[in-house]
């Protein structure tokens, strides 16, 4: 078998590669936005296309031999593009691999640890009284845990004057903000639902020990992305200075970024991206450096059905998934479309599938219908001009 076509395909705000071989098995991946998440995602199609001028022509189930060849070929390597397209291609030669053997993906990957996965969900309300009423909701279809930005509107605005968010919030704002809203859901819950904030690595190092003092009687599970990526010294000094579990690695890309972030210790759960961190052959190996040192893995899932699939692959096969980030739009509307079927929920709990290489398939008759867009993400301008974060 070899493969004969490697492809980009697009649709709404979702890019997919399927990889085509000459014995009519086809495998699909997500591919996600790398640099171009705040605007349109040129960079990571074009890495495809440079993974498709070495894989072409190439026998699809020699995984690690391709994964090693397409991450080594990019002499200056570990960049955020080229892992996104080794990442969906990586994909794509797991379901290919998991038709060719008939078993799931799970399966060739050591078999299952779990019959399920845990989930935690979303909550977007801009007030206290939305996220409450919003928490409510999604505890009675039984989700067992909740995440949400703790600072109003996450979007913010283009100016000082239009901005709603945390651009515009003093020091002392942002604690009071976060305060009021997790506060308002935890009471709306109960003791005994998980919570979760996200700050998307927009914090200084000062305000989100702050904020994490702050929050520290509502008992959060974790503190996701508090500051910027990219200085794990100042990772180890935040870990260290609040009083939750920090959950850290989105941005991240390599299996050598996660190793200085976990020698740094500056996160207790580690959140790979599937399609940016290489795929399942990347970031099974980044959850046994994370098992080696007692670190949960909470895979980032951001973007459509696809992905959600293959994470519950990597989930099944993996024993320190601590929980998996699952949007609550994946099962409807535009994702839904796109696919097949989406993987089977229960309550607050995918399904593990038994149905051969990842058990999902795109439904490209429906692309016609959602013509690509370019992802909108405003920067975060504060009241003197500079820039925060986008």
């Amino acid at each position: 078998m070899k493969v004969t076509k490697v492809q980009t395909l697009r649709a709404d705000r979702f890019m997919y590669v399927k990889v085509s071989t000459d014995a009519g098995i086809t495998g699909i991946g997500e591919l996600h936005p790398g640099s171009g998440t705040g605007g349109t995602p040129f960079l990571p199609i074009a890495g495809v296309e440079y993974c498709a001028e070495y894989l072409t022509g190439k026998d699809p189930l020699q995984i690690e031999r391709h994964w090693q060849h397409m991450f080594r070929r990019c002499l200056f390597r570990g960049g955020a593009d080229v892992m996104a397209a080794i990442g969906a291609i990586d994909q794509a030669l797991w379901d290919i691999k998991g038709k060719e053997a008939g078993k799931p993906v799970y399966e060739l990957l050591g078999g299952p640890t779990r019959e399920k996965v845990r989930l935690y969900t979303h909550l977007g309300g801009k007030t206290t009284d939305d996220l409450a009423a919003e928490a409510k909701a999604r505890v009675k279809e039984g989700f067992t845990a909740l995440r949400l930005y703790p600072f109003g509107d996450f979007g913010g605005g283009h100016s000082f004057e239009e901005g709603m968010g945390l651009e515009t919030m003093s020091f002392t704002a942002m604690q009071r903000n976060a305060v009021e809203r997790v506060a308002a859901v935890r009471q709306a819950v109960g003791p005994d639902v998980d919570l979760m904030i996200d700050t998307v690595n927009r914090l200084t190092p000062a305000e989100a020990i702050a904020v994490g003092r702050a929050l520290e009687p509502y008992n959060l599970y974790f503190f996701e992305d508090p500051i910027e990526p990219e200085n794990m010294d100042a990772w180890g000094d935040v870990a260290a200075n609040v009083p939750m579990p920090v959950a850290m690695g989105e941005r991240l890309y390599t299996i050598y970024q996660f190793q200085d972030l976990i020698n740094h210790k500056g996160a207790k759960y580690v959140r790979p991206d599937l399609s940016l961190a290489g795929g399942i052959t990347n970031i099974k190996k980044i959850a046994a450096i994370a098992e080696a040192n007692y670190i949960g893995v909470a895979p980032h899932n951001p973007l459509s059905a696809v992905l959600t699939a293959a994470c519950v692959h990597l989930c099944a096969a993996v024993h320190n998934i601590a929980v998996q980030e699952y949007p609550h739009d994946d099962d409807s509307g535009v994702k839904r479309d796109l696919v097949n079927a989406p993987m089977k929920r229960e309550g607050g709990y995918l399904i593990v599938p038994k149905t051969p290489g990842l058990g999902i398939e795109l439904n490209e008759d429906a692309f016609r219908k959602y013509p690509p867009k370019p992802y909108t993400r405003p920067p975060l301008i504060n009241p003197d001009g500079s820039l925060r974060e986008y």
